[in-house]
């Protein structure tokens, strides 16, 4: 990339721990502008924005639930205006409630697990296709879906409610690819395994990775800098000839 050519950009929600605060970092060391959105923790957010600066790169740090339409639109509106343009999504946001099961879930919780993990980031590739699809005057692009191994799995007695909503998610992700194909737009899905976020910690187990860490093939948990090192192949032109498809990070399982 020479000084002249403008940096691409990736859109990362939940962007501010885990997987999306890695995938945002390791984007910035490859030379993407970042931008993330996040749901409540703008101190982590802004340290994440700042690294990607100390990385010579641009960064947008912008509070958005992904599940409501109006902030998707302020947060790609306030993309229009700081980068004017979108060459990556990442839909990364994903919420997990406390292990339990199916028969004690409450409607609540349902909706709100299937809201933030399968339309919210239908909203966002909406808000993206509008302007990276050939059709409305974009250069395409490249959408990738965080899933997960439980859509495989389904997480009996611990949270089917989340598993389900990885699954949707990754129908979509079929769907879609084969829909905006031609706008030159792919549509990828990365599944991560058992990866050490503090994500377990929402779910009241924070050391789950370890208590289940003897059924993984590796023998180990994942870090988020593996998840994050898929996420960029997939963004990459190693990836070119490669959209509806599942990328199981897992060790194995």
């Amino acid at each position: 990339m020479n000084a002249d050519t403008p940096a691409p950009l990736i859109l990362i929600t939940g962007g501010s721990r885990g997987m999306g605060a890695a995938t945002a970092r390791l984007a910035a060391a490859r030379g993407y502008d970042v931008a993330l959105s996040y749901a409540a923790n703008a101190a982590a957010a802004e340290e994440v924005a700042a690294d990607v600066r100390n990385l010579g790169r641009r960064a947008l740090a912008m509070q958005a639930d992904s599940a409501d339409p109006q902030q998707v639109a302020r947060l790609f509106e306030a993309i229009d205006g700081e980068f004017g343009r979108i060459d990556v999504l990442v839909n990364n946001a994903a919420i997990l409630e406390r292990q339990s099961p199916l028969e004690n879930l409450g409607f609540a919780r349902m909706q709100r697990i299937f809201a933030v993990n399968a339309i919210g980031p239908m909203l966002c590739a909406q808000q993206t296709i509008r302007r990276m699809a050939h059709r409305h005057g974009g250069s395409g692009g490249v959408i990738i879906n965080i899933s997960s191994a439980s859509a495989r799995l389904g997480s009996p007695n611990e949270y089917v409610d989340y598993a389900a909503s990885k699954g949707a998610l990754e129908t979509f992700t079929t769907g879609l690819a084969k829909e905006v194909a031609r706008e030159g737009i792919r549509v990828n899905c990365v599944r991560p395994g058992h990866i050490y976020t503090d994500m377990h910690a929402s779910g009241g187990e924070p050391g789950r990775v370890d208590r289940v860490k003897d059924s993984i093939p590796m023998g180990r948990g994942g870090q988020p800098d593996e998840v994050a090192r898929a996420v960029l192949w997939l963004a990459g032109a190693e990836a070119s000839f490669i959209t509806g498809t599942f990328l199981d990070v897992t060790g194995g399982k």
